[in-house]
């Protein structure tokens, strides 16, 4: 449908909208909407203006922004319904970037104008006042901080649509080394509007490698200055500011870094993201691969596995390129090689293998140990980068079965470094085992449960590893001698992994010092060793990277539950509190520290989200981490259970993007969201009683008790958001119903709606997500 109505619009000088401008905190300004019955917010919803009038809903947005450089042309278009039985005369409220100049607004239908203008500081702040005081509902607080655009009077008819675009240009920031594009949205996780994003890129040179720290991409190259950038189906409905990065090419590697301050750690935290040179993505690779498919015959591997098996075999040695080579190594009690050594990947070749597949038979136990010495002691084929796929669907039986035996008996095989890349076949197979196997080795372990496809998931993760160009990549401080090798800690991935055509390397860590990052990335490029000097000023670190500390939150408190897990394999531990350990307890208690702090949950401390648990007593919360670690990450190596806590540990030991909803594979492999806690700025609120409890509270009694209350509208409420836009956290008050917060050494009681408390969460500690997702590359 053609849309008709265009006008003339108001365009305003940059220097309007950034002067420092302020509403005196003590003056309720009241803003003439005309005729206007609703107002619309994209990012959020629409609001009723006038008493028992139905609210109109937005459907859909979609974004089309074009990158030209550092120049961004953003349109938005935004399907509005009203379900009621008169027509709405509605008002856009549009939060934009700050920088930002209107050259676009229509809709549908005849009117006498149609104009959209972007609000002075001054008026878009008293906006914001007026409508939030309007509707007593603090939703609109969350883009305070934000440019506001402000459109004229449009209809939307009575049980029908209205289709409104509006279009404006903002100038992007992100340093030398990078550009940075963000699109506000709502962060709260009652929003579900499909937001559908495509972003085309026209770049000054050659773009490196993008990256979002906030939603899954798909990112097709079409030539190395131009992209076009489409948010995966998945994250249509995810909630959050839309953020993309581009880091343009620089040499043989290309690095950025965010950074976020943090006083109390004596640094910050640090986000490194870092690409290959574009054209090496439209070169035929040097790099040759040799792949080792280790495959389980077992007894119980009989039927649908083998057959699977086979076919995923099959398709691997397809893949291979002409210049590739391949062994094939099957286990039962006993241990086979296809031939005596790896064989070139030639037609003849694939069709000897296919016989010799199919001439497997399933019968016997299960020799793990012997079946992974054998493909890992032998040297491999000269610059070939060595790869094993290894599959099983059952535990030792035949040879080493001790956990800790088998796991030691492989690394001291492992001396030319192999990756082994796991797949775990049905719940019988040991997965703390698999998953260590895997994470030392720089691979990933993939489960496969019981009625999926393992042929599509070892066809997965193969098309991943097409085209190794950097490989045994390390990151160091440039000199032992100025210090730099102890500015970074805590680094995740602790085993940096191989980047692969069209990889990014994101690694994430807790810096020390306010100095610049000396550090040198080494690794062998189309195997050619490369020594990159990497310098980053810290001069832009910013609380308003608040995905930063998040994700380098989910990352390490992956890492400390596997090493609980991976003690499990002690066979001393049985039958004893294995928290009487100090290491342990240790772990057990920031676990639990840094799951509250940043509002990153696991299985182990979903708890935080019931309404039953008790905030105040941090010792009981210990408890209640301390039990789940030790009857499921400690005790449960095999089963159902186990692989949930494998697919979450893989998911999140590499996450790249911040999970406002907590998504994780339960005990009974369904994917779940929680909703009982909420991630908001650079902070963690959990929901108790029709309140909103700041994270930072968490463990005291006292703190729990308001020092003051502030009231929604009042003067002091009007000071506090003025504050808080200041620190980039206006989001915070945002919440419905009460909020609990500190603020600096006070402990204040927001009352947000007198009348009303905020909805508290399901009796459940998560809700079921619409449908189940299988684990696929973009949600696992």
């Amino acid at each position: 449908m053609k849309l008709g109505t265009s006008g003339v619009l108001a365009l305003l000088a940059l220097a309007t909208t950034t002067t420092a401008q302020t509403v005196a905190v003590n003056t309720r300004v009241e803003i003439d909407l005309g005729r206007a019955t609703h107002v619309v917010v994209p990012q959020t919803r629409g609001f009723a203006l006038r008493p028992g009038v139905a609210e109109v809903a937005v459907e859909r947005v979609e974004a089309r922004v074009e990158l030209r450089g550092r120049n961004a042309r953003t349109e938005l278009e935004v399907t509005i319904s009203n379900p009621g039985t008169v027509q709405a005369e509605a008002v856009l409220l549009l939060p934009v970037p700050r920088d930002a100049a209107i050259d676009g607004f229509t809709f549908e239908g005849p009117a006498e104008h149609s104009t959209a203008r972007l609000l002075p500081a001054e008026e878009a702040r008293a906006t914001y006042d007026d409508i939030v005081a309007r509707l007593r509902d603090p939703a609109l607080l969350e883009f305070a901080g934000q440019g506001l655009v402000r459109s004229s009077v449009f209809p939307v008819p009575a049980g029908g649509q209205q289709r409104v675009r509006v279009s404006y240009h903002s100038v992007l920031s992100g340093g030398a080394e990078r550009i940075d594009y963000v699109l506000p949205r709502s962060e709260s996780l009652a929003g579900r509007i499909p937001w559908s994003i495509t972003v085309d890129v026209h770049g000054e040179g050659p773009i490196a490698t993008v990256y979002s720290p906030s939603h899954a991409l798909d990112v097709d190259r079409l030539a190395p200055d131009r992209l076009r950038i489409t948010l995966t189906k998945s994250a249509e409905v995810q909630p959050g500011p839309f953020r993309l990065a581009l880091v343009p090419e620089r040499g043989p590697v290309s690095a950025s870094l965010y950074a976020y301050p943090d006083a109390a750690i004596g640094g910050g935290y640090a986000l490194l993201v870092a690409g290959l040179p574009a054209q090496l993505e439209a070169v035929e690779v040097d790099v040759r691969r040799e792949v080792t498919l280790v495959l389980d015959r077992s007894g119980s591997m009989g039927g649908v596995k083998i057959e699977q098996a086979r076919a995923a075999a099959i398709g691997v040695l397809e893949a291979l390129r002409e210049d590739e080579f391949f062994q094939i190594v099957d286990f039962a009690a006993e241990v086979r090689t296809f031939a005596p050594q790896p064989v070139q990947r030639t037609q003849e070749n694939v069709l000897a293998a296919r016989a010799y597949l199919d001439s497997l038979m399933p019968l016997g136990g299960t020799n793990i140990a012997e079946a992974l010495q054998t493909a890992l002691r032998r040297a491999p084929t000269a610059d070939a980068l060595p790869i094993v796929l290894f599959l099983t669907d059952g535990l030792p039986t035949v040879g080493l079965r001790g956990e800790h035996q088998i796991a030691s008996a492989i690394q001291a095989a492992n001396t030319h470094q192999r990756r082994v890349f796991t797949f775990g076949v049905g719940a019988d197979v040991n997965v703390p085992l698999l998953d260590r196997l895997s994470d030392t080795t720089r691979a990933i372990s993939t489960y496969v449960a019981p009625q999926e496809d393992v042929e599509e998931a070892v066809a997965h993760v193969f098309r991943r590893l097409h085209g190794p160009l950097l490989t045994q990549v390390e990151l160091t401080g440039a000199s032992p001698v100025d210090g730099n090798a102890r500015r970074l800690v805590d680094i995740a991935p602790r085993s940096l992994p191989d980047l692969y055509q069209g990889d990014a390397l994101v690694l994430l860590a807790r810096y020390v010092g306010e100095g610049p990052l000396r550090l040198e990335l080494t690794g062998k490029l189309l195997g050619e060793e490369q020594r990159i000097p990497l310098r980053f000023e810290l001069d832009n670190a910013s609380t308003r990277n608040a995905f930063v500390p998040r994700l380098w939150a989910a990352r390490q408190i992956a890492y400390l539950v596997d090493e609980v897990r991976q003690a499990g394999a002690d066979p001393t531990l049985a039958g004893n509190d294995p928290f009487a350990n100090e290491r342990l307890a240790e772990l057990r208690e920031e676990i639990l520290r840094l799951s509250t702090e940043f509002g990153v949950l696991t299985e182990h401390t979903a708890f935080l989200a019931l309404e039953g648990s008790n905030l105040e007593d941090w010792g009981g919360l210990v408890a209640s981490c301390g039990i789940s670690l030790d009857e499921r990450a400690i005790a449960q190596r095999s089963g159902t259970d186990a692989l949930s806590q494998g697919r979450n540990f893989n998911s999140k030991k590499v996450q790249e993007q911040v999970s406002y909803s907590n998504r994780m594979w339960t005990a009974d492999l369904v994917e779940v969201e929680f909703h009982g806690v909420q991630q908001v700025a650079d902070r963690a609120f959990y929901a108790r009683g029709g309140r909103w409890i700041d994270a930072r509270l968490v463990g005291d009694e006292a703190a729990l008790e308001p020092d003051r209350v502030v009231h929604l509208g009042s003067d002091e409420h009007r000071a506090m958001v003025q504050e808080f836009v200041g620190q980039g956290r206006e989001a915070c008050l945002s919440l419905p119903g009460e909020v609990l917060v500190r603020h600096g050494s006070e402990t204040v009681l927001v009352k947000n709606r007198d009348d009303v408390p905020a909805a508290s969460p399901a009796a459940s500690p998560y809700a079921p997500m619409p449908e189940t997702v299988p684990l696929d590359g973009d949600d696992c």
